[in-house]
Formats: C-alpha cells, sequence, structure tokens
C-alpha cells in the first residue's frame, strides 16, 4: 500500500518467524503489547487516523483495535472467532512447526525428534487464544468503523462460520463480507491475492479520509 500513498506499519509478534519452540514462551497478552506498541509508533509518528488490517490471529487483534482505540476502517482476513478445542490448537501448532522445520531443511530424523519434544511442551500460552477469540467475539458489537470482512473459502485452519459471526456482529452499517472462492487460509499469499489487494486498497480509497 506504500505505493498507493498509504504509511504502512507491519509488527511482528514475539515468537512468531522464529523457531516454534520459541513461539510458545509467549502468550496473547504479549501479542496484544506488540500491536498496542504498533499503534502507539503510528500515533507518535504523527498519524491522526489509523486503519488496521490482518490475517488470522491479526484479524482477530484488527477487530480488538477495532472497539479498544480509534480507528478508521478494519479489514480482517480469515479471522478465528469461533473457538477451535484445545487439540485442535495443538495439533495445527505442530503441524506449523514440522512446515517451519522442512523448511530449515532439517533431516527427517532430526524433524522427528524435535516434534516429539514439542509434543511434550505445555501448550498453556497457546491455548489462551480461546480466551481472546471468546473476548473479541463478545465485544464485536462495540465497532462501528467501516469493516471489511474477508474469508477464503477453502481455509483449512479455521472455522469459516467465524466470517459471519463478525460481520452479522459488527455494529456498523457500513460493512461487506467477501469470501474468496479459490483461497486457503494464507489468503495473501493464494491464487487470489492480487484481487484481494485490489479489494482493500478500494476499500482504503473509499473511507473518509480527512487529508
Amino acid at each position: 500500500m506504500q505505493k498507493e500513498g498509504y504509511t504502512s506499519h507491519a509488527p511482528l509478534y514475539r515468537g512468531h518467524g522464529v523457531p516454534p519452540e520459541e513461539l510458545v514462551t509467549y502468550s496473547p497478552e504479549d501479542w496484544w503489547e506488540d500491536v498496542e506498541a504498533a499503534y502507539d509508533h503510528l500515533k507518535n509518528e504523527g498519524y491522526e487516523e489509523i486503519a488496521v488490517c490482518g490475517l488470522s490471529l491479526g484479524g482477530v487483534f484488527s477487530l480488538k483495535l477495532g472497539f479498544s482505540k480509534p480507528v478508521k476502517g478494519i479489514v480482517s482476513m480469515c479471522a478465528p472467532v469461533r473457538p477451535k478445542t484445545e487439540e485442535a490448537i495443538k495439533k495445527g501448532f505442530l503441524r506449523y512447526s514440522k512446515e517451519y522445520k522442512n523448511l530449515e531443511k532439517k533431516g527427517s530424523e532430526t524433524i522427528e525428534r524435535e516434534l516429539a519434544k514439542l509434543k511434550q511442551t505445555s501448550m498453556e500460552p497457546l491455548y489462551k487464544l480461546r480466551q481472546l477469540m471468546d473476548e473479541v467475539r463478545s465485544e464485536l458489537d462495540l465497532i462501528y468503523s467501516p469493516s471489511f470482512v474477508v474469508q477464503a473459502r477453502h481455509d483449512e485452519m479455521i472455522d469459516i462460520e467465524s466470517a459471519s459471526i463478525i460481520y452479522d456482529a459488527i455494529e456498523t452499517d457500513d460493512k461487506e463480507i467477501k469470501w474468496y472462492e479459490h483461497s486457503t487460509h494464507v489468503i495473501t499469499l493464494g491464487d487470489e491475492k492480487e484481487q484481494l489487494h485490489q479489494d482493500i486498497l478500494q476499500f482504503l480509497n473509499e473511507l473518509d479520509w480527512s487529508n
């Protein structure tokens, strides 16, 4: 969006983009602090009007910002607000861990050994994601900012009914939901990413910016 005249700031949550063993040492409370710090950074830089956009957990935090801070608009992408079971969360984390270790080009024996060790690790920080989803879902009717709800039809990671729950519960009349029929969870890297980029840009351009 930078080339379209929008200043963009994308925070990296603690424990993300690093080995999965580090991820489970942090919790949603830590990541929310990272989100607030990113918002405050833009404010301190002099930006008075801020639109927020996020994928998956980032989408949940974008919604939370929508009822916690003044925001110009909200884009939530494949955001889960219907909690999965603890077993499903653990299964998803282990799948992510295996993919990460494959990208590190570790041998299969090493990967299996490290995954076996991770299975014995406490997932309590990740299980707090369920509380976060419940909290955000219960406060959706406090969102009055223009909102664009994005959902991949073939999302393999979350309950896609979350998108309808979000859309129905948001209080603003200025809202839109769009289903991307050929996309999976990481919609920003999928076959419809260019269409997604255009749709988000159009949403941003239609917001009532003061300057």
